[in-house]
């Protein structure tokens, strides 16, 4: 589909590269030419990933806890000292946990709001700092979720995205002057490894969720990486502040309170 050294020379920065969407992004990126750098919070996983994508081309790895400024920093002066520049920087690293709102605690709130939405902020303005608005180039792409009907279930995580979807606006039109372009993508529920996790009844509703979506797949990790590299790609030079939804439709139709009654239906 696209040009096998179309990212020649680029250098990309995926946070919460050692996974699932993540990892995929990561090597679609190398794929296609780039030399990456991935970060993530766990030491050796991290390690593991960046060895496995190293057969696609040239990966590096810090460990980075995206809330910790100062981490933050340290990882930009690696990429500075190991490539002297930074192209793309993939926001991808968040957290949450499915909860009904009037039992989150204000520590759960906190970590999930810390991590979604501080983390993007934090990363965005150090690498914008230390490279983009130097460069006068750059690309940010934040990776979100389909909130924009709200999140019922997932009230944390609804309100953290929904405040990275602003920020995607705001900074786009701030850091334009930099030619420097801020988008994101939106997935729906997308197939992992991590969907078989969840208990009995929730791997019930994730199958009659799946029924009901309107092109009656989940979708996958190659999907997000495809919405991804057109995004990050000179075919995209013209758009710049918006959310991509990819969802197969999920953020117009269906119940957004199908997540909140199987939440609750397992607490009784």
């Amino acid at each position: 589909m696209y040009a096998s050294d179309l990212f020649k020379g680029k250098v990309v920065l995926v946070t919460g590269g050692r996974s699932g969407i993540g990892y995929g992004i990561a090597q679609s990126f190398l794929e296609l030419g780039s030399d990456v750098i991935i970060a993530s919070r766990k030491k050796e996983p991290l390690l593991k990933a960046a060895s496995e994508l190293s057969s696609f081309g040239t990966c590096e790895s810090q460990v980075c806890d995206i809330r910790e400024p100062d981490q933050i920093e340290q990882l930009s002066k690696m990429i500075e000292k190991r490539f002297g520049r930074l192209d793309i920087l993939i926001n991808n690293a968040g957290g949450q946990f499915p909860a009904p709102s009037h039992i989150i605690s204000k520590k759960g709130w906190a970590a999930v709001v810390n991590n979604n939405l501080n983390g993007t902020f934090y990363m965005s303005q150090q690498m914008a700092t230390s490279f983009f608005i130097p460069q006068n180039e750059g690309i940010i792409i934040n990776i979100t979720a389909n909130v924009m009907r709200g999140f019922p279930g997932m009230a944390h995580t609804g309100a953290a995205r929904a405040g990275v979807e602003n920020l995607t606006k705001s900074l786009g039109q701030e850091w334009a002057e930099y030619n420097i372009r801020v988008n994101a993508v939106a997935p729906g529920i997308v197939s992992t490894s991590g969907l078989e996790n969840y208990p009995e009844q929730m791997q019930s509703f994730l199958k009659e969720s799946e029924n009901k979506n309107l092109m009656k797949r989940f979708g996958t990790i190659k999907d997000i990486a495809n919405a991804v590299l057109f995004l990050a790609s000179p075919l995209s030079s013209y758009i710049s502040g918006v959310t991509l939804p990819v969802d197969g439709l999920e953020h117009l139709a269906g119940d957004r309170m199908e997540l909140y009654k199987s939440i609750m239906a397992l607490m009784k």
